[in-house]
């Protein structure tokens, strides 16, 4: 029994020495990285824990969907939404606040359009009021009103791209076509108003 096992190594051992260089050959390159690949999917991204890295700043008109929660002032109330007795319970509620003037994870444009479209819900101190009471989770509350914020910021910073050729064109041709519809509608009730009018008396 030892013998063959030796006899069997020394076999493969003779096969991978006269075959190396074309196993050798054939192995993928060390550098290859699948499609789907963390650093593919993710750039810039590892899963190495003990690196820190830099969290992503926003530019212009452009939000990053970064929010420094340790920016924001997060209070906890009893919630009046769903959950029974628990809402009477648990602070649940979740009020979620922050200066728009001096919030520094913001560029200046932005803070400019967040003010413009939401000055209904900015508060007199000039803080941007986010609420939520979704469910009867505080954390998911919180991250449900984090969602509304970040939906907000980029509802604000939008841009609409500019019309085309085409959009340009058809707007004219509908608006020479309510205009030609328009003057016909006065004519025709100028020609009604006329035919009720009497045949004028001769004097």
């Amino acid at each position: 029994m030892a013998l063959s096992a030796l006899s069997s190594a020394r076999s493969l051992a003779r096969f991978l020495v006269k075959n190396g260089r074309y196993i050798h050959a054939t192995a993928p390159a060390a550098g290859y990285k699948s499609s789907v690949s963390l650093e593919k999917i993710y750039p810039g991204s590892g899963l190495d824990m003990t690196k820190s890295t830099q969290p992503p700043k926003s530019e212009g008109i452009n939000f990053s969907g970064y929010i420094p929660i340790e920016q924001l002032q997060v209070s906890y109330s009893r919630s009046s939404g769903p959950g029974g007795q628990n809402v009477n319970k648990v602070n649940t509620k979740v009020d979620l606040r922050f200066h728009v003037a001096t919030a520094e994870w913001l560029t200046q444009e932005l803070k400019e359009k967040i003010a413009e479209k939401y000055k209904s819900s900015i508060t007199s101190d000039g803080c941007l009021l986010i609420r939520s009471d979704k469910t009867r989770s505080q954390q998911l509350n919180l991250a449900d009103a984090l969602d509304k914020l970040r939906h907000m910021i980029h509802t604000a910073s939008y841009v609409p791209p500019p019309p085309s050729s085409e959009a340009v064109e058809r707007q004219r041709r509908r608006h020479e076509a309510a205009v030609r519809e328009r003057l016909r509608n006065k004519r025709d009730r100028s020609l009604v108003k006329q035919s009720r009018r009497g045949p004028e008396s001769e004097f």
